[in-house]
């Protein structure tokens, strides 16, 4: 990739793609020789210049004498010529308070993430949620509420928590509802929802004996499996992204802002990159024609070693590279730390 490049060559590169994502303008070798210390004249540069589009690495706006980067240009500059952007403590600050007046439960973590990230790269966000049948059970409670009703709580090893107020059978006691949850916790511990056999409910139901409280148990267990049975896309910034000058056209990105209407396509973009850690697709490297003009950027994440799912930013190839990719490492690790504070 790298054939035919010498460093002079990949700092003028760096620097007009640094330049075009601040600007959003097409940069010409004045304007690169008037900000950027290159040591060289700007009619150096322009020749230089001349070479990298030759190469397919700067594209040229026939409406400018300035040129742009193209796919191939800021793959290079993403894979070799990118600053370390560290986030500042202060940035790292805000994130933290947000999670903290925000979160109280884990569906709100991936809906609070899908909305830090569009607000901080004003690009599109999206959180893939992990489907809870293929999460561990974990265990069931029941929480007095009063002397006829209790709290039932089912809790998985990915932090989900589904909860109903349920009422006592006729003659049942809170501690018969305690004796129940011993037996279902010691016959499901570590089963997935989705893996949960007839055999393990029915070993339970001989186990507690009164079908009373073996339906009221039953019936919290498949609500989590049919409230839960598909992974969920949150998604955010839509309205931040078409502020970028590229997308001020909404006819340019018709067909962008169709695919995003398509939970399930969006759901698949994400998907083809779980395991992959973080990653970058720039340009004409996606495969959806939607997407031709944009990056993204995917992290997934992990809950005690186990892949839970993805979050990523989908914006104009002009995204702040830099930026984006320390917010994700950042949220990446604060989201499982903050689903485990509540799992636990």
């Amino acid at each position: 990739m790298l054939k035919g490049l010498d460093d002079r060559k990949k700092r003028i590169l760096q620097a007009v793609v640094q330049d075009y994502i601040s600007s959003a303008e097409p940069v010409g070798s004045r304007t690169l020789a008037r900000k950027y210390d290159l040591g060289v004249s700007s009619a150096t540069i322009r020749n230089e210049m001349a070479d990298l589009e030759m190469l397919g690495y700067l594209e040229h706006i026939h409406t400018s004498s300035g040129r742009i980067p193209s796919s191939k240009g800021y793959r290079l500059y993403v894979d070799s010529l990118l600053p370390v952007q560290p986030m500042s403590e202060e940035e790292k600050a805000v994130i933290n308070k947000w999670y903290q007046n925000k979160v109280q439960q884990v569906d709100q973590v991936f809906q609070e993430t899908a909305k830090i990230i569009s607000r901080l790269t004003r690009n599109v966000s999206l959180v893939l949620a992990p489907q809870i049948s293929q999460a561990a059970f974990r265990c069931m409670q029941f929480l007095p509420l009063d002397d006829h009703r209790v709290i039932a709580v089912l809790m998985t090893d990915a932090g989900f928590v589904e909860n109903r107020i349920m009422e006592m059978p006729a003659g049942a006691a809170f501690e018969d509802f305690q004796r129940m949850a011993a037996v279902i916790n010691g016959c499901l511990a570590g089963h997935t929802l989705g893996a949960i056999q007839k055999s393990s409910l029915k070993q339970i139901q001989g186990e507690i004996g009164d079908s009373g409280l073996y339906e009221s148990a039953l019936q919290l267990i498949n609500k989590a499996l049919d409230s839960q049975k598909k992974e969920r896309l949150y998604l955010g910034g839509t309205t931040e992204m078409l502020e970028q000058p590229e997308f001020h056209n909404v006819d340019k990105v018709k067909d962008l802002l169709i695919m995003l209407e398509k939970d399930q396509l969006m759901k698949d973009i994400l998907k083809a990159h779980l395991g992959d850690g973080l990653t970058v697709s720039i340009g004409q490297e996606n495969d959806y024609s939607g997407i031709k003009d944009c990056s993204i950027i995917t992290a997934t994440y992990h809950l005690d070693g186990e892949l839970l799912g993805s979050m990523a930013v989908l914006g104009p190839t002009r995204m702040e590279y830099g930026k984006t990719m320390s917010l994700l490492n950042y949220m990446n690790q604060n989201l499982t730390e903050v689903i485990k504070r509540l799992h636990w």
